[in-house]
């Protein structure tokens, strides 16, 4: 079987596994808890969250840890607009290509407390325009949330320069790095708060991180014994955080070489589909794209069809977000880069995971792939 779906999750690493292991069982107390035991499994915890802010570029105060990167998005969006609203902030800035977690926050903030939420265009490659966001920010403008890196098309956006914008408009600015992390560097991008998923990276599920600058108030989602400085409530998940840190040191040590390794196999691959299969369009940015990201529309096909053959055949793959895995509507990724419904329904995405592959991988993958369309015309 050859797995091409690590954006939807990545298997656990051995080093995560191994580095995790004793606070499964030998170091097993309530880090609330002050004893000994308690202590133990305290001092763990403050290490992973010191470790995972060096990669994050922030305090190690600033780290909060969840259960994953949708309680990380839900956080920082809802979190910090309730915070804004008793300053008469009621306004956020997104964009239509955001995960569900982003998207269904935004419309909860609109339903039950009157936010208006402004969507920025996005362009047929799914990338934002900074003058649109300058545009875009008001006098009540309580935050803008970015999707670093796009889960479905994999366009990576300019959060640079949009970081930039927001700070002039003194607006603080999320970046959802669930799909970047690892694949792209976050420490200098001047984001205000940025959300991370361990499961993409090599953990076991149910890890993630917000890590938000001290100086923007953030409303807990959680309430109870005010764990994670008041902001999380809850027994904190000793075992995945330290995971958590070990798998982002071990991706940041690595990036630069699996990029390029990755990177290279990814585009041969899209060449060959592009090459073998007239109908075949390579959504996204061709350019700023992740590294191991190649999403395809086929024209005249199902996507559901196609996907079942290329698992006859041993690859597994997927047609986008596995949060909406199921759902009979088309990508709201691809329609808003202006995909008619017809052919977002075609969709097929493979993403491409750490562990090197065979070099004839990207030539015997594109044969499946051109044989598995074809099938799925009959």
């Amino acid at each position: 079987m050859l797995y091409l779906d690590h954006a939807a999750t990545s298997p656990v690493r051995p080093e995560v596994l191994e580095a995790m292991s004793p606070y499964l069982s030998g170091v097993y107390g309530n880090p609330s808890s002050h004893h000994t035991a308690g202590e133990a499994a305290a001092g763990a915890l403050d290490d992973a969250r010191a470790r995972v802010a060096r990669i994050l570029g922030m305090r190690t105060g600033d780290v909060v840890f969840t259960a994953g990167g949708t309680e990380a998005n839900n956080l920082a969006v809802k979190g910090i607009v309730l915070a804004a609203l008793e300053a008469g902030r009621r306004h956020l800035v997104i964009s239509p290509i955001e995960h569900e977690s982003i998207l269904e926050s935004a419309d909860y903030l609109r339903r039950f407390h009157a936010v208006e939420v402004t969507l920025l265009p996005v362009d047929a490659r799914g990338r934002i325009a900074p003058d649109d966001l300058t545009a875009a920010i008001r006098d009540d403008t309580a935050l803008v949330s970015i999707g670093h890196a796009n889960n479905e098309i994999g366009t990576i956006q300019d959060a640079t320069a949009l970081a930039s914008v927001a700070r002039a408009a003194r607006v603080p600015l999320h970046l959802d790095a669930v799909q970047s992390a690892g694949w792209l560097g976050l420490r200098d991008l001047g984001a205000d708060a940025v959300s991370v998923a361990g499961h993409k990276l090599g953990t076991p599920k149910g890890i993630g991180a917000l890590a938000v600058r001290g100086r923007v108030p953030v409303e807990p989602l959680l309430h109870g014994g005010g764990q994670e400085r008041g902001r999380r409530s809850g027994t904190e998940n000793v075992a995945g955080a330290v995971a958590l840190a070990t798998a982002l040191e071990i991706a940041e040590h690595e990036r630069e070489v699996v990029a390029a390794r990755v990177g290279a196999a990814t585009r041969h691959f899209i060449a060959l589909v592009l090459e073998s299969i007239p109908e075949a369009v390579l959504t996204g940015d061709a350019v700023h794209r992740l590294p191991g990201t190649a999403s395809f529309t086929f024209a005249g096909t199902s996507g559901e069809s196609v996907l079942l053959e290329l698992e006859r055949r041993g690859v597994i793959s997927s047609s986008g977000s596995a949060c909406a895995a199921g759902s009979d509507e088309p990508s709201h990724v691809l329609l808003a880069c202006a995909v008619s419904p017809e052919v977002a329904q075609t969709a097929v995405r493979f993403t491409f995971g750490r562990v090197p592959l065979p070099d004839d991988a990207p030539v015997r993958l594109a044969a499946l792939v051109t044989e598995s369309v074809r099938a799925a015309r009959g």
